[in-house]
């Protein structure tokens, strides 16, 4: 059985994207980091649980990088060609591309590849292959052709193959493909012809392949909409080279997707029994993300994709990553052990810690393959490489991770005033990523010492206006365990994405906290005006009669909707006149309702809140409307104040989540009745504005007739 998680979407900008799409997305030295690379100029390091980039470089305007970046597994260093034949290398430290260490190459590169285990190899467009050592030491070496001119590398992917790495990549000539394993320990190259067999007249459109014990088991997806599979023998004892071989292809899944699909589509193998295969299952349909069992050959799940994609597919570990519309998107997937009852979805317990066949990947020395030297050798020329020319001297330990050392030792105090020190110096380039790095050392320490709080630091942080809830979501966790109204008022302030059970949680504590408490506590007051004040009786003597947007609170009947308000009304008016909850809490609650929400995860928690606080809610909800409708603008007087749309929307939800236990609350019963007459009392204006458009549009149509007026005139239009 297979299960799509929710999608996140890493990137909240369009990516530069070209017309086949992004140029690759690799794995990181980190588990959860990975190096997405565009079409264009740039390189960006994403940390997919934080929903954010961690880092991003781009080559000098002009330039074009021609191939995906890759990470050294075992320098750390990061690895990118430009320009087809330029070679870079860079760590996290540095910032701009043009200052790295870069090498010119003699012949253009196809691919780099990088798996944990072995060093980098790097593929060149004519199917020669070296190691990074052994390039680096001669750039200029001579790079021999492999295969001929009219073919063109189309694929390929690297193995760890019995400790030794393993290369396969696709060429395509003249619609006939062909197969290349090279095998490093034994230095052998095979070739073998791909047979299509019955299906000559179709078109490979994607390739992906999996170790299956002594065979790499290479699948196609072919413009019919099939899966084809293909066993490629490993020689690995062999030393003779191969040429010429065939090997045919057998159907493995029948029309998975349409061949008419507007985009390339695309398929990747998630484990010995799993794939996942990525466009429009129909022809009129949308794209979709579906994952098969390719042992009972059926469709486990399978996603839409409304915005359509690139049709490119990358996955690693329990992550898929494809352009969803214009941004990076990661779908997590699970797919559990394959048995007949997972795969027709009648599995009751699945949960098996083996199911994801991963290669496994071991460290070896002793390959003497592509120009591989031993790891004493490596290490030294990669000491000499990474020297700086322009450094005489040892560099500075930098300002950030002298504040990080800071933060895990000194008093409060004292890291207040570096802090403060560090945030005065100029900005770098990576100023957001240090930023989200000093919040993480300080809301550990506070978990690992609950006695430490470094509340002024933490406010200073907040209002730089460059953390997020995602960047560190055990920030407002802790102010709610410290009852800091005013930290969690900032960070509604402040954050774009909040989760709603958060925002909930906020909510209860503003409702619930005393008087006393408020009255002693810190907010900012800039939301709230006057109109929380005592009802001012000379103000109220002069609008006694005035209608409140043409709705009366004393009056119930729709024929009264058009006549004045004669009397002065009692005992609504001064309910509804003064401001049910105090100033410093209508703070704390109008931050909440300029915070951003999805309706549909805000009401479960909303019915979590008690039924009085709820009342409390809409009582103070129902006097900021009223106040809106005191004047013809229908606003609220102060500084970012609530709007309308807000306080309505607001009144809704609460009414939704919880109307039958506020309905039996006597105390809420007048408030109910009151919202029940204005509604009422709404439905009457909208009927007389409908009577009168229709007179309205005459008198637009007799304005318009009349274009000879003199500079001054008298008209007198009758309305029959």
């Amino acid at each position: 059985m297979a299960a799509l998680e929710e999608e996140l979407t890493l990137s909240a900008v369009p990516l530069c994207a070209g017309p086949d799409g992004l140029l690759g997305v690799e794995q990181s030295d980190k588990t959860d980091q990975f190096l997405v690379t565009d079409s264009g100029r740039t390189v960006i390091l994403y940390k997919v649980s934080d929903q954010k980039p961690l880092g991003s470089w781009s080559v000098k305007q002009g330039q074009i990088i021609t191939c995906p970046a890759v990470c050294n597994f075992q320098t750390g260093e990061y690895i990118v060609v430009h320009d087809n034949k330029v070679l870079r290398l860079w760590t996290n430290e540095d910032v701009n591309l043009d200052k790295v260490f870069k090498a010119t190459l003699s012949a253009e590169v196809y691919r780099i590849h990088s798996i944990q285990g072995t060093e980098p190899l790097v593929l060149f467009r004519k199917g020669a292959v070296r190691g990074l050592e052994a390039l680096l030491a001669e750039p200029q070496q001579k790079i021999e052709t492999v295969i001929s001119d009219e073919e063109v590398i189309k694929w390929t992917k690297f193995f760890m193959v019995f400790r030794h790495p393993v290369l396969i990549f696709i060429t395509e000539k003249h619609g006939t493909y062909f197969a290349y394993v090279q095998m490093f320990n034994s230095h052998v190259l095979s070739k073998y012809t791909l047979l299509l067999g019955q299906e000559e007249k179709s078109v490979i459109q994607s390739f992906t392949a999996s170790l299956d014990r002594k065979f790499i088991s290479l699948m196609s997806l072919s413009s019919d909409g099939c899966i084809y599979e293909t066993l490629i023998p490993i020689h690995s004892s062999d030393t003779e080279k191969h040429q010429n071989q065939t090997v045919v292809r057998s159907l493995l899944l029948k029309t998975v997707v349409s061949g008419n699909a507007r985009n390339s589509p695309a398929l990747t193998v998630l484990d010995q029994d799993h794939i996942a295969v990525l466009g429009p299952p129909l022809p009129a349909s949308k794209e979709c993300l579906s994952i098969w069992n390719t042992k009972f050959q059926t469709l486990q799940i399978s996603k839409e994709l409304p915005q359509g994609t690139s049709g490119q597919l990358w996955y690693y570990g329990e992550h898929l990553f494809m352009l969803h519309g214009k941004f990076l998107t990661v779908i997590p997937y699970k797919c559990e052990v394959s048995s007949l009852a997972g795969a027709l979805g009648k599995l009751k317990h699945s949960q098996d810690p083996g199911t994801h066949a991963m290669p496994h990947f071991v460290n070896w020395e002793t390959s003497q393959g592509c120009g591989l030297e031993s790891q004493s050798s490596e290490l030294s020329k990669r000491i000499l490489r990474r020297r700086k020319i322009e450094a005489s001297v040892q560099p500075e330990i930098p300002a950030s991770k002298q504040l990080l050392s800071t933060i895990k030792n000194d008093s409060e105090k004292h890291i207040e005033i570096e802090l403060r020190k560090f945030l005065a110096s100029k900005q770098t380039p990576d100023f957001h990523t240090v930023i989200g790095d000093v919040v993480v050392g300080l809301l550990g320490r506070c978990q690992t010492e609950p006695s430490f709080y470094p509340r002024n630091s933490l406010m200073q942080l907040i209002q730089m206006q460059v953390l997020s809830h995602s960047l560190c979501p055990r920030l407002m966790e802790v102010a709610l365990e410290k009852s800091d109204v005013q930290m969690l008022q900032l960070c509604l302030q402040q954050f774009p994405d909040i989760p709603e059970a958060v925002t909930c949680a906020c909510l209860k504590m503003f409702l619930n906290i005393g008087d006393d408490s408020l009255q002693e506590t810190d907010v900012n007051m800039e939301s709230v005006s006057d109109y929380t004040d005592a009802i001012q009786d000379e103000k109220m003597e002069e609008q006694n009669e005035i209608l409140q947007n043409g709705f009366n609170p004393e009056e119930d009947n729709c024929d009264t909707c058009d006549k004045e308000l004669n009397g002065k009304p009692q005992n609504t008016v001064e309910e509804t006149s003064s401001c049910p909850v105090i100033p410093k809490r209508a703070a704390l609650l109008n931050a909440i309702l300029h915070s951003a929400y999805s309706e549909t995860f805000l009401l479960p928690h909303l019915k979590d809140i008690p039924a009085q606080h709820i009342t409390l809610f809409l009582q103070y909800l129902y006097f900021l409307y009223l106040k809106c409708s005191e004047n013809a603008t229908m606003t609220l007087p102060g500084i970012h104040p609530p709007t309308l749309n807000q306080i309505m929307d607001w009144i809704c939800l609460l009414l939704d989540a919880n109307f039958t236990v506020v309905v039996m609350i006597p105390e809420a019963k007048r408030l109910l009745l009151s919202l029940y007459k204005f509604v009422k009392s709404q439905i009457c204006i909208c009927s007389e504005l409908n009577k009168i458009e229709v007179s309205f549009r005459e008198l637009q149509k007799l304005n318009q007739e009349k274009n000879n007026r003199e500079l001054y005139s008298i008209e007198v239009l009758e309305i029959l």
